[in-house]
């Protein structure tokens, strides 16, 4: 009995032995313990989902108005003592162009300034102080191609160019000399996306661009343009193209209008500022051959001028947005939700010129004017329904 007692408890110490010299350890219950020496119990793994990709949504506005085209009756109603004040001609739409990331005008006069003589059709040149008015009323991109650029020859635009850098406004489509003509235009913006500004003209009334020299104004040229707008997007997010260009005083674009949209649009342009016609020509978006859109506007118009019939008093601001999205590396830019504000040149014998926005007039300013302003609508609209016409201060 002792012998089969001693032999149990042997064989109970030699089992124990094996246990230990196996890494086992035995419980507080006597129950062996798996687990390998000098080990920490295993954590439960639990699988997280991947996280999605960081998503990244910039947005900015681009308003343009059509063209600053300075008669005589126009200065001479904004001079003072000391020079020409056309504030008070801007002052109930400057809320709009303020508000605008970029805001574009059309120059159609230089602003060669008083020291070269000032001048009216058939040869423009305006006092420099039409560009300090501009720069108040929050434009800060002027398209200076068009068939008066030349009016005045070459010292008018220098000088223009000169008072242009002065009040750092970002000018286009008339240039100094040939390095300032080859550095494309691009508006680069607090938001993070960066606007390229080209702008060409059909012609210049005859005038001959001097030889050696067609830096001084960009012409209309397919080969060139496409050069430029391919040059233009590997530089900046979206291309706006201003494009002087169909007949005067049609309301509607000619064929040849329509056509050189098309090119530009298979070239990849985002946006198209049409002027010349000094009258309002509809908006619509017009589709590339890769597929892509194009906004346009053929023509807006002038926004100030001595004009004395209602369609060519009439012009306003287009706007329209810019939304780049980054997600996942990726990034996208759209151009969507077009607007428009109509305007009108309203003035009394000559004098006291205001540009006012259509919404806003009343019978005693303009007579039949909700139903004047309500055609302009209509019109600007018919190619496309959805466009938005601005009605308040924003």
């Amino acid at each position: 009995m002792i012998r089969d007692n001693a032999l149990g408890i042997i064989v109970v110490m030699f089992l124990s032995f094996l246990l230990v010299s196996c890494g086992g350890d035995i419980d507080k219950n006597g129950k062996a313990d798996n687990r390998t020496a000098g080990s920490h119990p295993k954590k439960e793994i639990i699988e997280k989902e991947p996280k999605e990709p960081i998503e990244v949504k910039q947005e900015i506005s681009i308003a343009a108005i059509g063209d600053m085209l300075i008669h005589n009756s126009v200065y001479n109603d904004a001079k003072v003592e000391n020079g020409y004040d056309f504030k008070p001609m801007l002052e109930r739409v400057k809320p709009y162009l303020s508000n605008a990331t970029i805001s574009i005008a059309n120059q159609e006069t230089m602003i060669g300034g008083e020291e070269i003589g000032l001048s009216s059709y058939p040869r423009f040149n305006s006092p420099t102080e039409v560009g300090d008015v501009l720069k108040w009323a929050g434009v800060n991109v002027v398209t200076l191609a068009n068939n008066h650029t030349l009016d005045k020859g070459e010292e008018a635009i220098q000088r223009a160019i000169e008072h242009w850098e002065t009040i750092d406004m970002t000018y286009s489509g008339a240039y100094k000399d040939s390095q300032d003509r080859d550095r494309i235009r691009v508006v680069e913006t607090n938001e993070g996306i960066s606007v390229a500004i080209l702008s060409y003209t059909y012609g210049t009334n005859g005038i001959p661009v001097p030889e050696g020299k067609d830096y001084l104004v960009n012409l209309i040229d397919r080969e060139m343009i496409a050069s430029e707008i391919k040059e233009a997007k590997d530089l900046a997010d979206i291309v706006v193209l201003g494009l002087h260009f169909g007949n005067e005083y049609e309301r509607l674009p000619n064929q040849d209008q329509k056509d050189l949209v098309q090119f530009v649009a298979d070239e990849g342009a985002d946006v198209v500022l049409g002027h010349h016609p000094h009258v309002l020509q509809p908006v619509e978006w017009v589709y590339g051959e890769n597929g892509n859109q194009t906004l346009v506007i053929y023509s807006l118009g002038n926004f100030l001028s001595g004009q004395d019939e209602f369609y060519r008093q009439v012009g306003g601001m287009f706007k329209f947005y810019v939304r780049k999205t980054i997600e996942g590396g990726e990034t996208t830019v759209e151009v969507h939700s077009p607007e428009f504000l109509p305007t009108y040149v309203r003035y009394q014998n000559w004098r006291d010129y205001e540009i006012i926005p259509m919404y806003q007039l009343t019978n005693e300013e303009l007579p039949n004017a909700k139903e004047r302003y309500e055609e302009i609508k209509a019109h600007m609209s018919m190619w496309l329904p959805e466009l938005k016409f601005i009605e308040d201060e924003e």
